[in-house]
């Protein structure tokens, strides 16, 4: 079901350390709107769609939304890459450092852990899927507001790429909701 290749769906190259930034992407790795909680939204959903198509667009788009979960990653890894023990107290992580030094684990910039009651999973399929654009929306403004705390170019263009993928899939999901409004499913 999965092939895995070594490479980010967009490429991430970020020079400038930003602990205020990292702190900040973490809404995006294990808020409840962050990628993780669509990621599993999803593929929990695909199970109470009327048909196939329903349920492949919900496994092919959980599954970028891991493919985004692993970009986030990449950027919180490299925006506190060769911190100091100084940096990251001012920077307000000294806690996170002494339950997780420098791995990425799934919490929220306010530091509250990633939870599954973050996931909406009602059965409905019409509900689901308003559910799920609402989801995106929310994911696409919390990009937008991302964007607007750094001027760092490195971080601006996946922060874009990620943002433009969130309409996209947005869109995916009216379609189809549309669709199935049409047929009364």
């Amino acid at each position: 079901m999965f092939k895995y290749e070594k490479m980010l769906e967009y490429p991430v190259n970020i020079k400038k350390k930003d602990l205020r930034m990292a702190k900040l992407m973490c809404d995006q790795l294990g808020g409840a709107n962050g990628e993780l909680s669509a990621s599993l939204r999803y593929m929990c959903q695909r199970y109470t769609m009327p048909d196939e198509k329903g349920s492949a667009l919900l496994t092919d788009i959980a599954n970028e939304e891991l493919s985004h979960f692993e970009m986030i990653q990449v950027m919180i890894s490299q925006l506190v890459k060769d911190a100091t023990i100084e940096e990251l107290k001012e920077a307000g992580l000294d806690t996170y450092y002494i339950g997780h030094k420098r791995g990425v684990y799934p919490m929220d910039s306010n530091g509250v852990p990633y939870t599954a009651a973050y996931i909406e999973v009602s059965g409905n399929p019409m509900v689901d899927l308003m559910e799920d654009m609402a989801a995106e929306e929310k994911a696409r403004a919390t990009y937008e507001n991302l964007m607007d705390m750094t001027k760092d170019q490195d971080l601006l263009a996946p922060l874009s790429f990620l943002r433009q993928r969130e309409v996209v899939h947005f869109n995916r999901f009216k379609e189809l909701y549309e669709e199935y409004k049409r047929k009364g499913m």
